[in-house]
């Protein structure tokens, strides 16, 4: 659950520190007071986009951090040490920045993370609900992807798409191979002749350094053996060499030495150099024994250079190129021959639509249940909303070829009242209804998820009365599983509330600043009655707000 998000120069907010509580808490306030920009706030600490209008005016930047408790179950804890994010104490920092320039930055437990990491952890940690959250629920995508998640089979959604893309390249690959099939045919018949041309020439990268080397050593092994030669004669074989004047004068230093040990030093100096020079001769001379001049060897050299160089300029490539070159063209060949194979592709393109019928099988098994359960459950949640007799369906309306979302289109369908036929929700739903609707399919899909935290934002829009008190009620029995965080202006939804916070403004130095009071028992008296009676507050105002409270906590049970 959330356990506390501090805000920093955000919107119209200077600074909050806020404590949250478990159960079902509600935030209220007059319009515009900045109940709603808490949740905002909340929601850029979990990854929501952000801009320089999200700082307070005349700061340099706006900074959030939640913290949560870490779930003791789903990915989220293995999904924190796989990325090296470690909780400490069990407990999850989320922390978003965002400067007066827009640029924005973001930490998960300390640690420098991508917007992406950050809205990862968030969605596992907190749903929000927004006040218009309710209308995606007339698109079609929306409602497949609130089916599938009550199902958890979201996953399983993603491999059947993932799956139908690969039938359908094949698909097209096939098509495209049996219309082009001549102006294939000449293609691969050429990149055959020209991958021949290349394993003919049998060149490998290494080659080409040892070429060059060999070139240079043949076309000038003349002066070579003649350099080596005199170097040697300087050295040692000479009447008068390096050598032979090295060994007089260390053993005349030897000598000397065991006289004086101060020229001990010295002596092994000489010593060293003495052996060095020895070594040096030695592998000189086995140089000059190898040397040999050989100009068929160099002729030879050089005309596979020759032939080397000729392939690269012809296909406009540097000699080291041409291995990547070869297999470059080898696998072009492959994809080709497969494709001026029909048999192959029937069978490739097969293979692949039975993983996908598969796949797709397999997801229609999870959404049957889930769908008959969320069409129960909403259709008794409108019985209480003001829809007597009214039903609601979720359909799964057959593809006779089916698709990337699977054997099935996904449609909700409702009927208000008992003489009305169940038509798609988007034809048929007044504003009042989908609200409601709306808000009962929210609360029934939450009361399934993972998420620890949910968070309505004005959902209640457009309904009151009774409506508003079951709506209450509903919510504050998913409470009772869940932590539930609603903005309201209804009373009915406030009085079923477990805590409740008081939003206002407040003018200071000058400037407009939010404010949050939390309300104890006698102060919830108070803003539920303002909720009630407006301007004005009565003592029969207050009667009725107590009243309201009480009857919410007898409901609540011990």
């Amino acid at each position: 659950m959330l356990r506390r998000l501090t805000i920093r120069d955000f919107v119209i907010v200077d600074r909050l520190e806020l404590e949250f509580e478990p159960g079902f808490g509600t935030l209220t306030g007059e319009t515009g007071a900045g109940k709603s920009i808490l949740l905002d706030a909340l929601g850029l600490a979990l990854g929501d986009r952000g801009d320089a209008t999200t700082v307070r005016g005349g700061c340099e930047k706006a900074d959030i951090v939640a913290e949560f408790d870490l779930p003791a179950d789903g990915p989220l804890p293995a999904w924190l040490v796989e990325s090296d994010l470690p909780a400490d104490d069990g407990l999850v920092l989320l922390r978003r920045v965002v400067d007066s320039g827009g640029r924005s930055r973001a930490w998960i437990n300390g640690v420098p993370v991508t917007l992406t990491q950050l809205r990862e952890a968030g969605e596992w940690l907190a749903d929000i609900h927004g006040q218009h959250a309710h209308h995606a629920l007339l698109r079609a995508d929306a409602q497949r992807a609130l089916l599938d998640a009550t199902a958890g089979a979201s996953a399983q959604a993603a491999e059947v798409a993932e799956r139908y893309r690969a039938w359908q390249k094949l698909v097209r690959q096939r098509e495209a191979a049996e219309h082009d099939a001549a102006s294939t045919e000449r293609q691969r018949a050429l990149l055959a002749w020209q991958v021949e041309e290349l394993e003919r020439l049998a060149f490998r990268p290494e080659e080409w350094a040892d070429l060059d080397a060999e070139q240079r050593r043949l076309g000038h092994a003349a002066g070579l053996i003649e350099g080596s030669a005199e170097a040697l004669a300087a050295m040692a074989d000479g009447e008068v060499s390096v050598s032979a004047l090295l060994g007089h004068v260390l053993a005349r230093v030897e000598g000397m030495a065991a006289l004086d040990p101060g020229l001990d030093e010295v002596r092994a100096l000489l010593a060293s150099a003495q052996i060095q020079i020895d070594e040096a001769v030695h592998g000189l001379r086995r140089y000059h024994e190898r040397l040999d001049l050989d100009p068929q060897r160099l002729q030879e050299v050089e005309q596979r250079i020759a032939a080397i160089n000729d392939v690269a300029r012809k296909h406009r490539v540097q000699p080291e190129e041409l291995p990547e070159l070869l297999a470059r063209w080898r696998e072009e060949l492959a994809t080709l021959e497969a494709q001026a194979d029909p048999a192959r592709l029937a069978a490739a393109e097969a293979e692949a639509r039975d993983a996908w019928m598969k796949a797709a099988r397999a997801l229609s098994a999870l959404r049957r249940p889930a769908a008959e359960r969320l069409s129960r459950e909403v259709s008794e949640a409108m019985q209480t909303l003001a829809m007597a007799g009214g039903r609601f369906e979720v359909a799964l309306v057959e593809r006779e070829q089916g698709g990337s979302h699977g054997l099935e289109d996904v449609e909700f369908r409702v009927a208000a009242n008992p003489s009305q036929p169940l038509r798609p929700l988007a034809k048929v739903a007044s504003g009042g209804e989908l609200s409601r609707i709306g808000l009962a399919i929210q609360v029934m899909t939450s009361r399934d998820a993972a998420v620890p935290t949910l968070i309505f934002d004005e959902v209640d829009v457009g309904i009151g009365g009774a409506v508003a008190e079951r709506v209450g009620q509903l919510l504050q029995r998913l409470g009772r599983d869940r932590q539930v965080l609603c903005v309201t202006h209804l009373p009915q939804v406030a009085a079923c509330a477990d805590w409740q916070w008081n939003i206002a403004k407040r003018e200071r130095g000058g400037e407009v600043l939010s404010a949050v009071t939390p309300l104890d028992a006698e102060a919830r008296v108070e803003e539920v009655a303002r909720m009630l009676g407006g301007l004005e507050i009565t003592e029969t105002t207050r009667g009725h707000a107590a009243e309201m409270l009480a009857r919410a906590r007898e409901r609540a049970g011990p």
